[in-house]
């Protein structure tokens, strides 16, 4: 066997059907695109969901709800994450939180939760607690403080 000799296995490509190219062929005239109607003509697109002049079915569901574009959307970082990755007496911020890599980078304002068990004196920036984790960190003898988003 050379090089010259080395070729797709026979059947498996196959020419693309030419249409229109005269009634002899047996797809001339009007190249399998039927008699008459939208969809024969030349340069024709139905938008993708028309259903035919019937209401769609976008419209036809009820709208429900509501989300506010100024919405703030905090990443909650819970007392399991901060016992397992930090030291006692560290600065817990969203710098060091980044540089563990806990926190995604598009993450804006964070919350901490009293999810878990902590046992070391931290200092905790973030933009908001819970009554909970705020009084478990200063009964530990940690600092919270309140950063303004």
């Amino acid at each position: 066997m050379k090089l010259h000799d080395i070729g797709p296995t026979p059947g498996s490509k196959k020419e693309r059907r030419r249409v229109g190219r005269g009634d002899s062929s047996g797809w001339g005239k009007t190249a399998g695109r039927g008699e008459k109607g939208q969809k024969s003509r030349t340069g024709s697109r139905i938008r993708p969901f028309f259903e035919g002049g019937q209401i769609p079915l976008f419209r036809r569901l009820p709208k429900r709800g509501f989300k506010n574009a100024d919405r703030i959307i905090y990443t909650l970082v819970n007392f399991s994450v901060l016992e397992a990755n930090f030291n006692d007496g560290d600065v817990v911020d969203a710098e060091s939180l980044r540089a563990k890599n806990l926190l995604s980078k598009n993450a804006d304002d964070i919350k901490i939760l009293a999810n878990g068990q902590l046992t070391k004196k931290l200092t905790v920036r973030a933009e908001k607690f819970s009554e909970t984790a705020a009084a478990k960190i200063r009964e530990l003898g940690g600092t919270v403080e309140v950063v303004e988003g």
